[in-house]
């Protein structure tokens, strides 16, 4: 067992899974961030479930709250990205803290405000272990496509259909360039401490302003435009506890998924009024 800086890193390998056992090696060009898209903290589920014979998925490692798991060696050509990025990146996830379940791609019941120190804790390993790779292979982390997360790959046209870590991350006011920047300062020594406080408090004033959102009730001029909604189809009800149906989050922020629901909605509903 290894530390890096705050980072523990330990070897839990997948020697039965079918992409160990090919033993495919790659020169790693790059980096992909994915995080495992079920509310399951615990990386040895995940361990279990692919650690044996006719499993389509092996990554590098797993990242969660008590550390990093590797399981594969660095220069295996791991199977995480469903593209051409299997032969040029190294692939980890990030274990999602539990809580939450999915509807259409889209976190449904994340605690943004509880679940702050959780995502400051897995981010910050996110962060050394993506240094050390990059440290490791000569790589430079703000360069073009280095240190990408699967959805990026997607639109790059190298991985498979996912939104992760775009889905997660903006919660708490985070995106890729400002992981990129933050595996930059870590290669250099971690410098700029003030900034990262100053970014930690920003991330938990954001996750506190959502968690505050969500779980405010509708304002009561839109609750007869909630009701239309509903009724037309646009909106999704569920029960208010009262032998009605509201929408969840009435106040919280719509992400484009969820407009895009809607907008589709609101066509085909003016088709059925024509």
């Amino acid at each position: 067992m290894a530390t890096v800086r705050s980072m523990v890193l330990s070897k839990h390998y997948l020697t039965k899974n079918d992409c160990y056992k090919a033993g495919r090696k790659i020169v790693p060009r790059g980096v992909m961030v994915h995080s495992t898209g079920v509310a399951q903290p615990d990386p040895d589920v995940f361990v279990r479930a692919w650690n044996k014979p006719g499993v389509e998925v092996a990554v590098h490692a797993i990242v969660s709250q008590e550390g990093v798991y590797q399981c594969l060696p660095w220069d295996c050509r791991g199977w995480h990205a469903g593209g051409a990025a299997n032969n040029t990146h190294i692939g980890f996830e990030i274990c999602e803290p539990a809580g939450h379940t999915y509807q259409g791609g889209t976190m449904v019941g994340y605690d943004a405000g509880k679940n702050a120190p959780y995502f400051d804790t897995v981010y910050r390993s996110a962060v050394e272990l993506t240094a050390m790779l990059c440290a490791a292979y000569g790589l430079d982390p703000l360069a073009d496509g280095v240190v990408i997360c699967h959805s990026e790959g997607y639109r790059r046209g190298i991985a498979s259909n996912h939104g992760d870590v775009t889905h997660w991350w903006p919660r708490f006011g985070v995106t890729m360039d400002d992981f990129r920047a933050d595996v930059a300062r870590e290669m250099q020594g971690g410098e700029e401490l003030t900034e990262k406080q100053v970014r930690q408090i920003a991330r938990e004033e954001w996750a506190a302003q959502e968690a505050k959102r969500n779980n405010a009730e509708a304002s009561g001029w839109a609750l007869e435009y909630i009701q239309r909604a509903i009724q037309a189809g646009i909106l999704a009800g569920v029960d208010d506890g009262k032998g009605g149906k509201t929408i969840a989050r009435p106040q919280g922020i719509s992400t484009r998924e969820e407009m895009a629901t809607m907008g589709v909605a609101i066509l085909e509903s003016a088709k059925g009024i024509q």
